[in-house]
């Protein structure tokens, strides 16, 4: 983590991708499980000064619930921050939870505002943002 952040920041961006087990915060980011490691990565990107994140292969390392509860949860957190996120991805499942404001479908090589009608959406990879 930044060393510049203070432990509450740090704390309050753990706990806002939903990494909020203090037992887990000790342990070295090795041994940590994949979605662990998933949600420690975005919360370092939270706590970085930066306004954009962009996040490749968005979820595909953790099991379908963990990836819906962590999408909300980082919507969440992003929105808060002010940030933008852009998730690449090839799971729709976690559209609704993450509440994009676009995706991309590569398939159609085009732009849908997430209100048109995600579900429609083919392809299998797909860009999310939140703006």
């Amino acid at each position: 983590m930044p060393k510049n952040k203070p432990i509450k920041d740090i704390e309050k961006a753990f706990t806002s991708v939903g990494f909020a087990s203090p037992p887990s915060w000790l342990k070295p980011y090795d041994v940590l499980s994949n979605g662990e490691k998933m949600r420690v990565d975005l919360a370092r990107n939270i706590l970085d000064d930066k306004e954009l994140i962009i996040f490749d292969e968005f979820t595909s390392v953790v099991n379908r619930e963990v990836a819906k509860t962590s999408s909300y949860a980082i919507s969440k957190a992003v929105r808060k921050q002010g940030k933008k996120f852009i998730a690449v991805a090839c799971h729709r499942d976690i559209i609704e939870w993450l509440e994009p404001d676009w995706i991309y479908d590569t398939d159609e090589k085009r732009f849908f505002i997430a209100r048109e009608s995600s579900t429609a959406l083919k392809s299998d990879l797909i860009s999310i943002g939140l703006t």
